[in-house]
């Protein structure tokens, strides 16, 4: 790449600086009033996969100031006990945030899981409750990385009203979330799936993108030449190839015309993490309000 093309990489790691900056902030006036948060995650057996995301959130909380506790279960823990577990959490007033890290083995279904969190709890706005408020545009705690790809595209600078969105991937904590989120800030939003792909339409449809989010987990998916020109690019696809991260999106190609285009790694996840811990200080808000 040289330094005449017009794109700009778009790093995670200066907005993240920021929002953890804003909230050591507020942890500091929680500690004046002896109010010392902690967030808990629960892992059952060990994926190491997941332990690249868990030590890095680890680091992050220690960082701002968040006590991090994980919690190790056995891989072959019961339904009932899974649940038991859950509930210790919610009804300890000592703990102000939970995460279930995913995967789960086959016999514990995600969604039973994340559902029995307490919603006040619910650092990563996984829950009925969460996600029912933000459909409803009301307050709450909603999906860390939906929030991060929002918070990227507003630091460009570009007004994101009225602007053609397209969102590839339809799951609950990303491609819904964000379509919604994207909703409220007044764009015009089009989901694609699988089956966009398989009618033969996605192509089409990225083109006409002035913003492009893709999060369907399949590297490289998105062909760098169907992106518009001067568009805005944020890939939340991790994908490991050959001991390699890449993303959803032909990086080089893609970088070749758009405006801003996030990089893997290093684009949206460092915004994801420092949005969790946000996320974790204003449960605890939240929680002292309610007393």
């Amino acid at each position: 790449m040289t330094e005449e093309m017009n794109f700009k990489i778009l790093k995670g790691k200066p907005l993240a600086d920021q929002i953890l900056m804003e909230a050591s902030h507020q942890l500091e006036k929680l500690k004046e009033k002896d109010v010392f948060p902690c967030l808990t995650t629960i892992e059952v057996g060990s994926d190491p996969a997941s332990r690249y995301y868990l030590d890095n959130q680890r680091r992050t909380a220690e960082r701002v100031g968040i006590k991090y506790e994980s919690r190790q279960l056995e891989e072959n823990i019961s339904r009932e006990k899974m649940l038991e577990v859950i509930e210790e959490v919610n009804q300890d007033p000592g703990i102000h945030g939970l995460i279930i890290n995913l995967p789960l083995p086959g016999h514990l279904h995600a969604s039973e899981m994340q559902w029995n969190i307490d919603s006040a709890k619910d650092v990563e706005g996984v829950t009925p409750q969460n996600l029912g408020r933000m459909v409803l545009g009301a307050g709450g705690l909603k999906p860390c990385t939906a929030l991060a790809i929002v918070e990227l595209i507003k630091s460009t600078g570009v007004d994101i009203k009225g602007k053609e969105v397209t969102v590839i991937g339809r799951s609950s904590i990303v491609g819904k979330p964000v379509s919604l989120l994207l909703l409220a800030e007044n764009a015009t939003i089009t989901i694609c799936h699988s089956f966009t792909s398989k009618a033969g339409l996605l192509e089409a449809h990225v083109r006409k993108a002035d913003i492009l989010v893709a999060a369907v987990g399949v590297p490289e998916f998105v062909k760098g030449e169907w992106i518009k020109d001067n568009a805005i690019v944020i890939d939340a696809g991790i994908n490991s190839v050959d001991g390699k991260m890449l993303g959803d999106v032909e990086f080089e190609a893609a970088a070749a015309k758009a405006s801003f285009i996030t990089p893997v790694p290093g684009g949206v996840g460092p915004v994801t993490t420092a949005l969790l811990m946000k996320n974790t200080v204003d449960a605890v808000y939240m929680q002292l309000s309610q007393i």
